[in-house]
Order: structure tokens, then sequence, then C-alpha cells
């Protein structure tokens, strides 16, 4: 199946017809796959399922979307949003359970995507993997160079003080308005140091991440420690709390058994 066609497909399917190994979850209104060409640890894409009031056409990317009715186009995508949640919540429970530490998790939009059909990108931003291998692969999820468009960002555009806004952003969703920010140079979105060539861009991404995991998995280690620490304090006050009391309890009875029955 050509991969122009691929996504729509997935989003006319029944979920129980797609293979388990495409498919990680599934709502009414939306299908979470996995991404074939991942470009991070972790990638997915959230696509809108093909339903009334929705048509090919207006689900065929975020600029046909938005140019439609801005009703539908609003709640179509606080949908994407509410299952975008789950998926970013398995994704991190995945971080913790083979990573020991949590780290970004970025949604959005590609201003001019590659394959027809709206699809929301929930991918980890440590952006490692094989199949990051080109400078427009790795711009076009630069948080910084514009092209790949926050979800957040995009729901904002529905907020009574921006209207008609979001329109007007719609129409630029071109070529010649995005094409040029897959062209710049190799800066990395952590530090904004200046890379000279690819090779090492993604050595420079490798290093980041696995010194951040070092850092917050120290820090959970801390905490950890603390937390032992304040468990067992606890536990001996507790303790001395308990043995004060009973000694005070003991020395009440044997004074009242030193005084003898009155008469």
């Amino acid at each position: 199946m050509s991969h122009l066609t691929i996504l729509r497909s997935y989003a006319q399917k029944k979920p129980e017809d797609i293979l388990p190994s495409v498919r990680l979850l599934h709502s009414e209104h939306t299908i979470t796959i996995f991404d074939k060409y991942e470009k991070a640890i972790f990638h997915f894409l959230v696509l809108p399922r093909v339903k009334p009031p929705y048509t090919l056409d207006h689900l065929r990317n975020l600029r046909s979307l938005l140019l439609g009715d801005r009703e539908q186009a609003k709640q179509l995508l606080e949908r994407m949003a509410e299952d975008a949640k789950a998926v970013q919540a398995m994704i991190e429970d995945e971080m913790m359970k083979k990573y020991g530490f949590k780290w970004d998790i970025w949604m959005g939009f590609h201003a001019i995507p590659s394959l027809p059909h709206l699809h929301l990108h929930i991918i980890s931003s440590d952006l490692c993997s094989n199949y990051l291998k080109t400078k427009k692969h790795y711009n076009s999820f630069h948080p910084g160079h514009g092209f790949f468009i926050k979800l957040q960002d995009v729901l904002e555009w529905f907020e009574p003080d921006t209207d008609p806004r979001w329109v007007e952003l719609a129409k630029l969703l071109v070529e010649t308005e995005y094409g040029d920010r897959l062209k710049e140079s190799f800066h990395c979105w952590r530090c904004d140091l200046m890379i000279g060539s690819f090779a090492e861009l993604k050595g420079h991404l490798q290093a980041d991440w696995e010194k951040e995991g070092k850092r917050k998995k120290a820090a959970i280690e801390r905490k950890r420690i603390e937390a032992e620490k304040k468990a067992l304090s606890s536990k001996r006050q507790h303790a001395e709390l308990s043995s004060s009391e009973e000694t005070t309890s003991k020395k009440q009875r044997v004074g009242g058994a030193d005084a003898g029955p009155t008469r």
C-alpha cells in the first residue's frame, strides 16, 4: 500500500481490522497507531476516524479542517487532545518501567504534512532514532522553528480573544510560508548549540538524553532515600511515644497498688 494512502486507510477501517502491531489504542473518534518510521524512542500518530459530519476532504490536513466549520474543527481537536492524554499516560508509564525516568512528550502537527489525512504526532523529546536521518526530519520536529505546531497552540487559536485568528493562521499553512523552516541549520533544541554536521547532531542528542536520564534518576534516588529516612524517623518517634506511654501506664498501675486498701 502506498504511503500516500495508508493513513487514510487506517482512518476508515474498523479498529479491530488493524493489526495489533500497528494499532496502539482507539476510541469512538480516533485511532492511535505506531509511527512506522519513528523519529524518537516513542512516536505515535492520532488519526481522526472518518465519521459524519467529517469527510475525507475535511480531514485531509490541519488547514482543511480549520477552513471548514469552526465548531466542528474545535470539537474534533478537543477530542483528539483528550485521547492523546491517554497515549501520553501510557508512554510515561513505559518510560518509567523501561528507563527509570520520564522526559518531555510533545504533541503537535506538521504545518505541511507529508501524508494526507490529519494526524497528531505524539513524540518523545529525545529525538533519538535510526529513522531520524535528515535535516528535514529533525527540523520538522524542532520546537523552536515553528514547523511543528503544538496542539495546545492550535487549541488556543479558538479562544474568544483570538477569533478570527484561527482562520488567518490556517490560510498560512502552505509551502511558501513554512517550507524554508525545514532548511534551518543544525541547532540543538535544548541548548541552542549550533552543530556542524548531522552526524554530530545525532551524537549530541543522544548524549544530552543520557545526561538527562542520569540527572533525573539521581533525583529520583535522592527522593527515595529522603522518603525512607522520614519513614524511619516517624517509626522511631512512634515507637518512643508508645514506649513512653507504656512506662507511664506501668507507673500508674504500680502507684495504685502501693496505696493499699482504704478504710
